[in-house]
């Protein structure tokens, strides 16, 4: 009889144990406890996350999203740079607590991270010379094109090219040197990244007048932290009705920006890409 006590009161130990770790497993809980939000944004890509020049400091579009963001989830936000490849693995880990950081929709990285709603949408081109003569895709058969590594840069590069070999780099400082030096002869980059490399070509780069695909882009969050995401969507809901994220796209991409890019596509639920 002590015997099966013994047994009945270790089970409902273990169960209690197993209850309060599904509690502490509520992360949006966990950043109110500890009253910050850890934000990941990419560092060296203007004008998303990079640099500034005069106060070292890292700033950007998706910097500024995180802030928002915080301020709206009465957090304060603390940010930690990322690589491109380091985003969904940091944020699987729970490394971070959220991911602003030209992150593009994909069923595949669907099965991994859970995405917002798509705050902006931007189509994916490949950037040639002038003087190569290159117009289309077709013509790129059997020649080299750089992207990042993990990127959907790459992802779309390698399913629209498949006859071109996609050549990856770290970063996009990178890709964008090797196509500069005549290593490859085109550069897979979204429209509002590549802008800034645009500018930097001094004439010698053109856009294919053809995009890879036109990617949603999200915020990404751990997977199975319901709370966690629909905090983050009524906060994005609550910034595009508040006018508050055409004011950062505006700042950073507006026509008084060297990038003029219009934000033409408002904020989408992430569940129309996924059909």
């Amino acid at each position: 009889m002590n015997h099966l006590k013994s047994i009945f009161q270790t089970a409902l130990m273990v169960g209690g144990l197993l209850l309060t770790a599904h509690a502490s497993a509520d992360q949006l809980a966990d950043m109110k406890a500890r009253g910050t939000l850890v934000c990941g944004t990419l560092t060296t890509t203007e004008p998303l996350g990079f640099q500034d020049p005069q106060t070292r400091q890292i700033v950007g579009f998706d910097v500024d999203m995180c802030n928002a963001i915080a301020k709206r989830l009465g957090l304060k936000m603390e940010h930690k740079g990322l690589s491109v490849e380091a985003r969904i693995p940091e944020l699987s880990l729970g490394r971070v607590d959220l991911v602003s950081a030209a992150l593009g929709y994909t069923k595949e990285r669907a099965q991994q991270v859970d995405f917002t709603a798509s705050h902006y949408q931007v189509p994916i081109r490949v950037m040639v010379k002038k003087a190569s003569n290159i117009n289309n895709f077709a013509q790129l058969e059997g020649k080299r094109v750089s992207a990042v590594k993990s990127a959907t840069t790459e992802i779309f590069a390698r399913r629209g090219l498949p006859k071109t070999e996609i050549v990856s780099f770290q970063d996009g400082p990178a890709a964008f040197l090797a196509f500069m030096q005549g290593k490859v002869d085109g550069f897979s980059t979204s429209e509002t990244a590549g802008m800034r490399y645009l500018a930097e070509t001094q004439g010698q780069g053109a856009y294919i007048n053809d995009s890879l695909a036109w990617e949603p882009t999200a915020l990404g969050v751990k997977k199975n932290e319901p709370a966690l995401l629909a905090a983050v969507n009524n906060a994005l809901e609550g910034m595009e009705k508040d006018g508050e994220i055409d004011a950062i796209w505006n700042k950073w991409y507006g026509p008084n920006t060297k990038f003029a890019f219009k934000r033409e596509k408002k904020l989408t639920p992430i569940q129309t890409f996924a059909q």
